[in-house]
């Protein structure tokens, strides 16, 4: 894969999972052994990506400390924010922790980190989400598409058992069936350097919102679906799927 910087959200606060997050920001959550940010990290190293820039905020100091005491070499940029080399698999990467505001929303989050981004696009993701989506078959369908940017379209499993009832009777039970119709957001965008221009530079914006909004009417944002292994770490129930999952055959690591 061509070299091509990678962006991690983690500065949320992470609320709805805040049995966790009252003590460490919800991308130090671990997930086994490793925080769920390792193990996105290894999801991009797998493919072939070395360079990275953590979009920090709330708990920052958590995030920097777990990275300093566990890379080979690190210096500081600005404050609150580091750069570190880090070993995975005996091959060295870079990656770099830049602080964005604890109160900071992810589309203003993204315009804080622009000066640090040195390839002509980059990959973008959340800090709470698992995936085995083929990241290089992800950047090939944004280079056809030539758009300005590619959103992940994924199909969760709903929560509940599906019920058709008839007459007081039920006629189909389907324990926890996948969605059919609709798409959600699952992250792992693609982003060419011209979005910036796109985000609202005089207001604290969502990535969600104004930025994609815009994206859609100019018909610039691709979506590339995927059928596959897709879960978010929103809530703790989230979070019991995913340790579940990662004792035996997790399917982001494949």
């Amino acid at each position: 894969m061509e070299k091509i910087d990678t962006v991690i959200l983690a500065g949320g606060f992470g609320s709805r999972i805040s049995e966790k997050t009252k003590i460490i920001p919800k991308p130090m959550i671990n997930i086994g052994k490793e925080p769920i940010i390792v193990h996105i990290i290894r999801k991009y190293h797998r493919a072939g990506i070395e360079s990275f820039i953590i979009a920090t905020g709330y708990k920052f100091n958590i995030i920097n400390d777990f990275f300093k005491s566990r890379c080979l070499n690190y210096e500081k940029i600005e404050k609150n924010s580091y750069s570190f080399d880090y070993e995975i698999k005996k091959k060295i990467i870079k990656i770099k922790t830049i602080f964005t505001g604890e109160k900071t929303l992810t589309g203003t989050r993204i315009l804080k980190i622009k000066k640090y981004i040195k390839t002509k696009k980059f990959f973008l993701t959340y800090g709470d989400g698992l995936s085995d989506v083929n990241l290089k078959k992800l950047l090939y369908f944004h280079d056809k598409n030539k758009k300005i940017a590619t959103i992940t379209g994924v199909r969760p499993p709903v929560r509940f058992g599906e019920l058709v009832i008839k007459n007081n009777l039920v006629t189909s039970f389907k324990e926890k069936p996948q969605l059919n119709d609709g798409w959600i957001n699952g992250g792992f965008f693609v982003f060419e350097k011209s979005f910036f221009k796109i985000i609202n530079k005089k207001k604290n914006v969502m990535l969600e919102r104004q930025p994609l909004e815009s994206l859609t009417r100019k018909k610039e944002l691709s979506a590339f679906k995927h059928n596959s292994f897709w879960q978010c770490m929103d809530t703790l129930r989230d979070y019991n799927i995913l340790i579940k999952l990662n004792k035996k055959n997790a399917p982001w690591k494949k």
